[in-house]
């Protein structure tokens, strides 16, 4: 039997030499050099074998799932699904009332067999129309040909400020219309889908593979919210539902941006709204295959969900304290199995606030109850119902009144009568008795009805009145009317679309912004053309300086209504001429009408170049701009333009020009001007300083200084003009012949006038003499009158002193007697009561005084004493 030998030390040391030279050299790889520290202080060495990076080695764009353990993973991408699959169940309603109105447009064609095989099919075209004609207005107002942005400066601006808003206008116009060819189609899609779901969104993003930014129409069903939510601003959660193919998804993989996992089958949920795409397409739907199938490649659903999330290792920090506050990530899962392909921040780096990063833009059709917007689905879909309804049964009454069945008896048979008669056939009839009209019977079909017809012209033209399809007819206006009431009247029909108009505005403008913020973090590095300054210039003229805004106006929502407001500014200008630039006025007319280049046409007053009087003359003549600049000649430029609008040639051909009125006032208004800069230079002479500028903003404390010397030296401008101008009036009057004649007229008129003042000064002296002459004669009178007063006295005195014997009675008599003549003779002498009633006083020792001044106031008074 064998007997096992134990081997000595040769044989021992043989075999393990053989042993060693069968064996492969062990390679050790170092999957991650990172994490390899070759030499310690100490002089050791450490090897991590954990191949996964650090978490504090994660870039800030990195893909933070590369850094996070797998059933952590595993059970943050169960989470997300679930919340995707309340945040749909909860807008439920909404999309079964816009999935059962995309029948509604009537894009397929239906044969009925009920009521009977045959029977009308169509569909009213009303809100096919209504999508149609919101579809081709608003992208017509969106969506100009030179390019749907402008710029817009906020507050004070300069010249290099103005250039460069001129710059990022006009390269957002280019990458708008020249590089991002999707973007015009994309934008006309979300307007066809707009106005039917009432939500449309879209997704703006860079492109890695295009390198540029980019622009895709993302449909409200792909967009999944909570519908208790108000904004995008404000939401916490949102879905992006994208479908894949596993190509696209592979390479997406390879270049890093996704985490390289096995992913499961295709998407297998039953997608209602893109059924009833396919339905209306005429295309097949599966949720397992088919339209999910594309030459042979699986489809796969991803759900890319913008959340707040407090990830374990990623925490907001404070005071290198956790916060426990969940910030804002991006987060791909694979909706069929729940796999987290990727996990982003979406927020800025250099952004202490963690604020949210925006990539999608809302555009509302009519704000409804919850998030998504009500379209016309939701708003005249009954009334569409309606109308379609109305009008199939009028076509079947027609139908069954044309050809219209009944019964017949049993016995009655009839050639081929399962076949329709056709016009002019005339069939062979077996009649078992009688007439044939008493074998036959026809059911008492009806006319289509008036009524119904006119309830559905009442039905169409309700929904149009809500739809603002209702057109402005012309006839409908008053050609006399003012331009404000018709502004009024398309205004009111318009109102709903004019709202709309403004929504569209300000979610567009939305999305430039995002477009402008693109392009300012990721480039290009220069402009792809020569702009108006340094083609290196790019990246410090988006700055956030200047803000984009869309080209459409949000007060006006269709041509008519901008034509009739710059017809109303035009019939302002007219009125106050001196209020408006008329040239921008016109510019902006034309724009409003789509002419191209108006500024060619009515070229910019900036862009005008100083020309002679001369040449500014036969611009007046042609009808072009002139415009004076302040280094010029004025006064000779007044001058020359004074003595040709003079020339009697000129005038002549004016008054026969039809534009007449216009050159006399583009030419005033020129003068005007170098008046204005001659009165300017002016006022410098008397300061003995020049004015700063126009554009300048003075402080108050130097604008103020400045206004009290101005001030006097307009005084005494005011005082030389004053001077100035009496001199040359009498100059004037010196040298003119007929002035000449006219003050030796009046110099013979005042010589006149002196004379006869004279005669009568003369006239009046000699009057006043006589009346003095009179007045002396009449003193010497009365001085007569009474020395003879005084003689009659002392001669009566004498006589009754010598008549000592006459009574007492008969002296008395006389005295009265010889006071009464002497009163009469002294009234007759003098014709004066007071005289005569003075001169009869002197009798008062007489007894004839009373009676002397009775019969003097007798003789004066007749009348009164009768």
């Amino acid at each position: 039997m064998a007997v096992d030998k134990s081997l000595d030390a040769l044989e021992m040391a043989d075999m393990a030499g053989r042993l060693e030279a069968s064996e492969p050299a062990m390679v050790i790889e170092i999957e991650n050099p990172d994490s390899v520290a070759i030499e310690t202080e100490d002089g050791g060495m450490i090897i991590d074998f954990d191949p996964k990076a650090k978490v504090d080695d994660a870039p800030f764009d990195a893909n933070l799932a590369e850094f996070m353990d797998d059933m952590d993973l595993d059970m943050l991408g169960s989470e997300l699904v679930s919340a995707f699959e309340d945040d749909l169940a909860s807008r439920r309603d909404w999309e079964d009332t816009y999935v059962e109105g995309l029948d509604l447009l009537g894009l397929k064609i239906e044969d009925r067999t009920e009521p009977w095989p045959g029977a009308c099919g169509v569909h009213h075209p009303l809100l096919a129309e209504s999508v149609i004609r919101f579809q081709s207005q608003a992208i017509g107002e969106l969506f100009p040909a030179q390019g749907p942005a402008r710029t817009k400066i906020v507050g004070e601006a300069d010249d290099e400020i103005y250039k460069q808003a001129n710059r990022i206008q006009n390269y957002l116009n280019y990458l708008l219309t020249e590089e991002m060819t999707e973007f015009r189609p994309e934008t006309e899609r979300m307007l066809f889908s707009l106005p039917l779901a009432g939500s449309a969104f879209k997704k703006v993003y860079y492109d890695l593979t295009m390198g540029r930014p980019c622009s895709m129409f993302v449909l409200a069903e792909d967009l999944v919210v909570f519908n208790g939510a108000t904004d995008l601003k404000s939401l916490t959660r949102m879905t992006h539902r994208m479908r894949k193919t596993g190509n696209d998804v592979r390479k997406l993989q390879v270049a890093g941006f996704y985490r390289d996992v096995e992913l499961k089958g295709g998407d297998s949920s039953v997608d209602p709204v893109k059924e009833k795409y396919s339905e209306l397409t005429g295309e097949s739907y599966s949720p397992s295959g088919g339209s999910n199938y594309l030459f042979g490649e699986t489809v796969y659903s991803l759900l890319e969900i913008q959340v707040e999330l407090d990830l374990e290792g990623f925490e907001d920090m404070k005071d290198g304290e956790p916060t426990g506050i969940a910030i804002p990530y991006v987060v791909t899962v694979d909706k069929d199995s729940a796999a987290i392909l990727s996990i982003r921040r979406n927020y800025y780096e250099d952004d202490p606030l963690k604020r949210k990063r925006d990539h999608f833009v809302h555009y509302e059709y009519i704000p409804g109850l919850g998030f998504y917007g009500l379209g016309l689905v939701h708003l005249i879909g009954g009334l569409v119902k309606s109308s379609t309804s109305i009008l199939r049964q009028l076509v079947d009454a027609g139908t069954l009144a044309n050809l219209p069945g009944g019964l017949k008896t049993r016995g009655m048979r009839i050639n081929a009568d399962d076949t329709p008669i056709m016009p002019g056939e005339f069939r062979d009839v077996d009649v078992p008795g009688g007439t044939i009209k008493e074998n036959i019977s026809f059911l008492p079909y009806k006319e289509p009805s008036t009524t119904l017809y006119n309830l559905l012209g009442n039905l169409v033209e309700e929904a149009r009145r809500f739809a603002s399809m209702a057109d402005v007819k012309a006839s409908d206006m008053n050609s006399q009317a003012p331009v404000g009431t018709t502004l009024a009247l398309i205004e009111r029909n318009m109102k709903v679309m004019s709202a709309i108009q403004a929504r569209l505005h300000a979610s567009m403008k939305n999305e430039l912004r995002l477009v402008t913020n693109i392009v300012k973090d990721f480039g290009p590095s220069e402009y792809p053309y020569q702009p108006y300054g340094e083609k290196q210039d790019i990246q410090k003229d988006f700055n956030d300086q200047i803000d984009v805004v869309p080209v459409a106006n949000p007060n006006a929502a269709t041509m008519s209504q901008r034509i009739m407001q710059y017809q109303a500014a035009m019939q302002l200008a007219q009125q106050s001429p001196q209020l408006y630039d008329l040239p921008a006025l016109h510019r902006q007319m034309l724009e409003a009408l789509g002419i191209r280049d108006p500024e060619t046409l009515v070229p910019e007053t900036d862009d005008l170049s100083p020309k002679d009087p001369v040449t500014e003359n036969m611009d007046f003549i042609n009808g072009e701009p002139v415009k004076a600049f302040a280094y010029q000649d004025h006064e000779a430029h007044i001058k020359t333009h004074m003595a040709a609008m003079q020339d009697p040639r000129i005038m002549e051909l004016m008054a026969q020009a039809p534009n007449q009125q216009a050159i006399q006032a583009a030419v005033s208004a020129h003068i005007a001007e170098h008046l204005a800069f001659q009165y300017r230079v002016e006022i410098q002479k008397e300061l003995g300083l020049d004015l700063p500028s126009a554009e300048t903003e003075l402080p108050p404390e130097i604008e103020a200084k400045l206004s009290s010397l101005v001030a006097q030296a307009a005084e005494q401008l005011l005082q030389k003009g004053q001077a100035e101008a009496q001199q040359q009036q009498q100059a004037a009057q010196a040298n003119d012949p007929i002035l000449q004649l006219k003050q030796k007229e009046l110099q013979i008129e005042e010589q006149t006038a002196m004379a006869k003042a004279q005669s009568d000064a003369q006239r009046v002296a000699t009057a006043q003499e006589k009346l003095a002459l009179d007045a002396r004669k009449a003193e010497m009178r009365d001085q007569l009158e009474r020395m003879k007063l005084e003689q009659d006295m002392s001669e009566l005195q004498l006589k009754i002193n010598s008549e000592e014997r006459i009574t007492q009675a008969e002296l008395d008599a006389k005295a009265k007697i010889a006071g009464a003549e002497l009163g009469a003779r002294i009234v007759d002498k003098t014709n004066d009561r007071d005289a005569a009633i003075e001169r009869a006083n002197l009798l008062e020792k007489s007894k004839g005084a009373e009676i002397g001044r009775k019969l003097a106031d007798q003789i004066m008074n007749p009348k009164r004493n009768g």
